[in-house]
């Protein structure tokens, strides 16, 4: 019997800067998905969709986002677990601002039917210099779960696609789906949808990652299966991407190769390469940033000579 599971990569808008009005869309979107497609199981909404972010557009009152966060498990994780139990499906809720301490993250969670938390991801690698929160630690991120008689299933957030490390690091752990929620409003949007492929194609899985819908530079949601092509595509408006995959592809393509050629999780297993040097020596030691300016800076060679600050400039 085939490892099935009907989804659904939710390309959904909050309403912004109102959380209260978000969650309240996000139940009527669940029980709406519940009742009307009972043959889908996985509900994923995008990053940060119940801390109701908005576009480039957006002013934010000052200490919005803290006045947002959430302790994970806590009140909001709560509802959620509810819903999820009161539906009886398994649901990725995007990403949520979770505090923990002083600190402020960018946390991906996953529900059982149950309304169990099952997993959470926060986030390793924000989207610097523009977002605020803070990178997390080991502890609590790249989190996987199990869907029995399906398989298992991993978390990472947008921008963390840049960084092949972390999908090679879900796929290692047995993940042979991951889901990606993303909030991309930005001219970047196109080189995502590559890099969704690339990763599902480098790592031999199911990729799923919804972003946010009808808000300023955003949509174009994606499923990609195992060896990179697209299950299904959004456009710019709110719509729900719906599929059903089978994670025995992922096991076929795994074991005879993407295209009947490449196998490289074998080739990793029984000839596995050196210590790769910017592991051994730091990232920082590379000879690439040799030159290179700050983080949300430009190099000072690179700069506008009407920008440069003179030697006048630094003196008091």
């Amino acid at each position: 019997m085939s490892r099935t599971i009907g989804v659904v990569a939710a390309q959904v808008a909050p309403v912004v800067l109102d959380p209260a009005a978000t969650f309240a869309k996000f139940a009527r979107e669940v029980r709406t998905l519940a009742a009307r497609t009972p043959n889908l199981d996985l509900y994923v909404f995008p990053e940060l969709y119940l801390s109701a972010i908005g576009s480039w557009d957006t002013d934010y009152p000052a200490g919005y986002v803290r006045s947002v966060a959430s302790e994970v498990p806590g009140p909001l994780t709560d509802r959620i677990g509810e819903l999820a139990r009161e539906v009886g499906k398994w649901i990725v809720a995007g990403s949520i601002f979770e505090v923990a301490g002083d600190r402020i993250h960018n946390t991906a969670v996953a529900f059982s039917p149950s309304g169990e938390l099952v997993a959470r991801h926060r986030k390793l690698l924000p989207w610097k210099p523009f977002e605020s929160s803070d990178p997390g630690p080991g502890e609590g991120s790249l989190g996987t779960f199990d869907i029995p008689g399906v398989g298992r299933f991993g978390l990472m957030i947008c921008y963390e696609a840049w960084f092949p490390e972390i999908p090679r690091a879900l796929a290692w752990r047995g993940a042979e789906v991951i889901l990606q929620p993303t909030l991309t409003t930005t001219s970047d949007r196109p080189l995502e949808a590559i890099l969704v492929r690339a990763n599902a194609i480098a790592n031999q899985c199911y990729i799923l990652n919804p972003n946010y819908g009808a808000v300023f530079g955003t949509g174009r949601s994606l499923i990609v299966d195992p060896e990179g092509g697209i299950v299904a595509e959004g456009g710019d408006g709110e719509e729900f991407l719906t599929a059903v995959i089978d994670l025995d592809r992922v096991r076929t393509v795994r074991e005879y190769g993407t295209s009947g050629l490449n196998t490289p999780w074998k080739q990793l297993r029984d000839l596995p390469p050196p210590a790769f040097p910017q592991y051994l020596d730091g990232w920082a030691a590379g000879a690439i940033m040799n030159g290179l300016g700050p983080l949300g800076g430009v190099a000072e060679d690179l700069r506008p000579a009407a920008t440069r600050p003179t030697a006048e400039a630094g003196r008091r």
